[in-house]
């Protein structure tokens, strides 16, 4: 259930007068409790925790603070803990009775849907405030979570109606995410907080405010008169960044113009970099990323398993991007996907994937809901998947009653649209016809030196990441395989695309997965015609491009046959106009256990003092459109040592830490 204006955190507004005194709180006793705008000026990144994000007025005072400093970090992070997530509605309800922070709180509105249990990473101002929801209880939520906080708004409910969160240990959890410095602010000036804040490590005082409402609240500094240690996250060491690359010139080296390139070169810009973008092709996304169209959407399990939550997170962030980057229509449009739940998924989850026949639905929990979705969780998880209804199923031609999930929030996107926008930026610069075959470390320099086959260099860089899918395990580092490589594999992958006659077009164009993925209507090239695409086979192993004649012939007769068990007559192309479609077919990359990798892929011993291991992201396998940018943020965030867009659990499972040890 989400928050209401009936059952508000203290502060929250309840009326006019009580809502200007929440706005004098926010701006007294957490912005300036922690000593801001003027502790963050001039730094490349801040971090914030709060715990008890309520109507989040604490956080649109101080996104607006961030907004109007000319001084302000290039990035605000702002990480808040909620059992019961804001709606919408009541966030706007709240925020019209400030007509400055209307605008910021429209646009928090719009992403406020769907927070299910667990972490959501909500991107705005054009991806420079990101604003992470810890969805469940504090002291749950902030264990599953790597941060460093520089500030701390110790907010929420008072102890009288939820003592959990103000315990010591949900406050150990809290100093779990502070550093030396951090300052921390508080309404509650209550004797136990006080000597639970100093048993904890922090320096604690109370403060008198010059205005009202707020006359005293509570100061505190994290100042542990012992050394604060914490549980290593990652087999391979934390690796962030050496002091010499926190500011100043430094150039990185992305291997590889897919999607997960792209968003690498992208979410480094942001940071300040000057990346070089290298490809063995003339131009960017001329691999898998050529695809005409695929298909984004989450993926459902009965016990919501770790795949399902990644890919949740991976489409919401995807969705973010494109709607930042992209025109709505031409490059993608969020349709809608239906997915046929009786073709479900075997054993081997790519094998949705493959060409065999679409048999018996499996015994197993792929493409099921999990109860609590259509009970305590109903309201949020409708943003993500329901039930299909009748209107949905018969406007495909099929019966009332097929089993088959509706995901209001997929659709279609056109991959190398994505891949130019994701470019265009002053601090990326393309490089193609430039094949990598080696990466040397220079000595003295701390630079990596990436060269062709035939020993030409191409870049030096401070920092390498190898996103070149099939190609990755090739690519030697120090004349030595990359670990990891030995958890790849090459997928080869064949569609069946046709462009429709004029005026042809068909009226329902949201696509249908199930055995198979297919897309009724997307707009081909510059042109905008109409367009369908079907497939796509998914051949392990196979490395051959073009495929010869007769693994084309038979990659379409996949498609056509996977078509067939998707939908009835009259609701496809007929035979005839399959047989004329094109053919297209690239390389994949997927891993071992299905999950792409991200990461560093040398030990921090293994490597001198200040050199960067070269980094991957790698392994998309068939979901490219929603892993790529949310590992592209999970690979800058472990640089950087920013908060994690993922729980840790989720985050290890990602990382190449798991193939390099």
């Amino acid at each position: 259930m989400t928050e209401t204006l009936q059952s508000m955190a203290k502060g929250s507004p309840a009326s006019p007068r009580k809502a200007v005194d929440a706005l004098a709180q926010a701006e007294q006793v957490f912005l300036a409790g922690c000593g801001l705008p003027q502790a963050w000026a001039g730094q490349p990144q801040w971090r914030i925790l709060e715990t008890g994000f309520g109507l989040g007025l604490n956080f649109l005072v101080t996104w607006h603070a961030w907004q109007h400093d000319p001084a302000r970090p290039a990035l605000l992070h702002f990480v808040a803990t909620e059992a019961f997530p804001i709606a919408a509605a009541d966030l706007l309800e709240q925020a019209r009775t400030f007509p400055h922070l209307l605008p910021l709180a429209e646009e928090l509105a719009a992403q406020c849907w769907g927070l299910l249990p667990g972490v959501h990473r909500l991107r705005l101002a054009g991806g420079q405030v990101l604003l992470s929801l810890l969805i469940g209880d504090s002291q749950t939520m902030l264990r599953q979570q790597e941060l460093v906080a520089d500030s701390i708004y110790l907010n929420g409910s008072g102890p009288e109606s939820n003592p959990g969160l103000w315990s010591l240990h949900s406050l150990k959890a809290v100093a779990r995410c502070a550093r030396r410095g951090t300052q921390l602010a508080s309404w509650n000036l209550a004797g136990p907080l006080r000597q639970d804040l100093a048993q904890c490590g922090f320096e604690v005082q109370q403060v008198t405010s010059a205005q009202p409402p707020q006359r005293e609240h509570l100061h505190a500094v994290f100042a542990p008169r012992w050394e604060p240690r914490k549980a290593p996250l990652w087999p391979l060491g934390a690796q962030q960044l050496p002091a010499r690359l926190h500011s100043g010139s430094r150039h990185a080296a992305i291997v590889g113009a897919g999607i997960a390139g792209a968003a690498c070169a992208r979410q480094l810009a942001l940071r300040g970099w000057q990346v070089t973008v290298l490809d063995a092709a003339a131009q960017p996304a001329a691999g898998a990323s050529a695809l005409p169209a695929g298909i984004f959407a989450p993926h459902t399990s009965s016990d919501d398993s770790l795949l399902s939550r990644i890919t949740r997170a991976g489409q919401r962030c995807t969705l973010q991007w494109a709607q930042q980057l992209l025109q709505a229509g031409l490059d993608w449009q969020m349709t809608g996907v239906l997915e046929r739940r009786q073709l479900a998924t075997p054993n081997d989850e790519t094998a949705a994937h493959g060409d065999g026949p679409a048999t018996a639905p499996v015994h197993r929990a792929a493409h099921e809901r999990p109860p609590a979705w259509s009970t305590d969780l109903a309201e949020l998880a409708a943003g993500w998947s329901v039930e299909a209804g009748a209107e949905k199923l018969l406007a495909q031609g099929l019966s009332v009653g097929t089993p088959a999930l509706w995901h209001p929030r997929g659709g279609w996107l056109r991959p190398a649209a994505l891949v130019h926008a994701l470019l265009d930026h002053p601090g990326i610069r393309f490089v193609g016809a430039a094949p990598v075959d080696a990466m040397e470390a220079l000595e003295g320099a701390l630079q990596w030196s990436l060269k062709d086959a035939q020993g030409q260099e191409h870049a030096q860089a401070d920092l390498v990441v190898l996103c070149a899918g099939p190609h990755t395990p090739s690519i030697r580092i120090n004349g030595q395989p990359p670990r990891a490589g030995q958890a790849l594999q090459t997928i080869r992958g064949q569609v069946s695309w046709g462009v429709y006659p004029a005026g042809q077009a068909p009226t329902v164009r949201h696509p249908v997965n199930g055995h198979g993925s297919w897309v009724p209507c997307f707009h081909s090239g510059t042109a905008a015609e109409a367009a369908w695409v079907m497939g796509s086979s998914f051949e392990r192993g196979q490395h051959q491009l073009p495929p010869t004649a007769e693994d084309a012939a038979a990659a379409h007769a996949g498609n056509w046959a996977k078509l067939q068990t998707l939908l009835p007559t009259g609701h496809r192309p007929d035979a005839s106009a399959f047989a004329q479609a094109q053919h297209w077919a690239q390389l994949r990359c997927a891993s071992t256990d299905r999950l792409p990798l991200v990461g560093p892929l040398l030990p921090a011993q293994a490597l001198p003092d200040g050199l960067l291991s070269p980094w991957v992201a790698t392994a998309m396998g068939s979901r490219g459109l929603t892993w790529a940018l949310l590992c592209a943020e999970l690979l800058a965030a472990r640089l950087h040592a920013e908060p994690l867009p993922l729980a840790n659990p989720l985050a290890l499972a990602l990382a190449s830490d798991r193939y390099c040890q």
